[in-house]
Order: C-alpha cells, then structure tokens, then sequence
C-alpha cells in the first residue's frame, strides 16, 4: 500500500535551511506527482511545491527561490530544500500524492504524518 514519511523538520534560526525527505512506499515517485504542503497553526493548510511525474516543478508564490523541490528515483523519495528560512516558514510540513501523474493543489490521498519546523531565534 502506499505510505509516505516526512523527516529533516526541526528548529532553524531565520535565514537558516533545512532539508526535508518524503521516503516513499507502495509506488515509485517517479511515476507519480508528489507534493509538499503546511500548515502553521490556527491557519488552514496550504500548497508549497509539487513535482508531476515528468519532472515538472512547482512552487507557490512565498516560497519560490527560497525552495526547491527534488526526487531520487534510486532512494524512492523527494525532497525539499529549504533556504532563506523565515518565521512565518513555520509549520508542520507534509507530503503528499494521488495517484496521479500532474500536479494539483488540492485532492491527495496519500498523505505522511509530517514533520514540523521552527523558525526562530
């Protein structure tokens, strides 16, 4: 079945980085698109990037040329680099797929427990 497992979270200063690690199971990433979403507290969960099977690449707006997001078909996981970390980064990060090869914001069915990450002085 498929499973997905966030890990890399944790506490940054601002304009720190992190990278975070989706270790997929059940499918191969490269034959579906994956996607990073958060949610900070008291707000409702938003999209942060995504890749489609084909290797397209897709950011929101408040993250793009902070982050960028990337997959190892070999370890059959992606990843999120994260730069330029600022406060209001902080959330607990999921990943997420649907079987399906492009990318969306909305309708996933597989989700990882998440990972949170901090950004504070």
């Amino acid at each position: 079945q498929v499973q997905l497992v966030e890990s890399g979270g944790g506490l940054v200063q601002p304009g720190g980085s992190l990278r975070l690690s989706c270790a997929a199971s059940g499918f191969t990433v490269d034959y579906y698109a994956i996607a990073w979403f958060r949610q900070a507290p008291g707000k409702e969960r938003e999209g942060v990037s995504c890749i489609s099977s084909d290797g397209s690449l897709y950011y929101a707006d408040s993250v793009k040329g902070r982050f960028t997001i990337s997959r190892d078909n070999g370890k059959n996981a992606v990843y999120l680099q994260m730069s330029s970390l600022k406060p209001e980064d902080t959330a607990v990060y999921f990943c997420a797929t649907g079987g399906e090869r492009r990318c969306k914001w909305h309708g996933y069915e597989y989700w990882g427990q998440g990972t949170q990450v901090t950004v504070s002085s």
